[in-house]
């Protein structure tokens, strides 16, 4: 018997979707996977959401009494698992949409203005748009501005009073 399980297989029509082994465990849309830990002598735990390349959480994970062996999966583990690495799913998914839809509020002549951010990711041809709403939600202006164009109080507040015109 090797340390390590068979990677998960892909799941296939009329496949018992769950599998409760020692080592592998898969439910939910979830495979959790005790592995030898390159790093060390000990053992780590991936965890993989169904469909997905990459795992989604990868950690140490306990000796067995032997003290040789990994602690056998079980569904506490599995389930304490399967809530870590949605959380931490969850978290990569508002740090990318913060980072691709940022705003700022500025007060300008005209009143309170939010100025917003909004980048369209793209490999080929990646777009961003920047574009002034005022206090009741009206759009006043929307440009299109270089992906890699940086927002902050002081560009917003320039656009805003420059007319809505970019610096050249």
């Amino acid at each position: 018997m090797t340390d390590e399980p068979d990677a998960a297989p892909a799941r296939t029509p009329g496949r018992d979707p769950r599998t409760q082994d020692p080592r592998l465990w898969r439910d939910d849309g979830w495979t959790a996977r005790v592995i030898k830990n390159i790093d060390d002598d000990g053992w780590a735990v991936e965890m993989i959401k169904d469909g997905e390349p990459e795992p989604a959480l990868t950690g140490p994970w306990t000796m067995g009494r032997d003290k040789k062996n990994p602690k056998p999966l079980d569904a506490a583990a599995f389930a304490t698992l399967v809530k870590t690495a949605s959380e931490v799913l969850a978290r990569h998914a508002q740090h990318r949409h913060a980072m691709l839809h940022q705003s700022v509020t500025v007060s300008a002549a005209a009143g309170q203005v939010t100025v917003r951010l909004d980048i369209e990711p793209d490999e080929d041809d990646p777009q961003a748009y920047l574009s002034a709403a005022d206090a009741a939600g009206e759009e006043l202006a929307r440009v299109r501005v270089t992906p890699g164009f940086r927002l902050t109080r002081a560009s917003a507040l320039a656009w805003v009073e420059g007319g809505f015109r970019l610096p050249r």
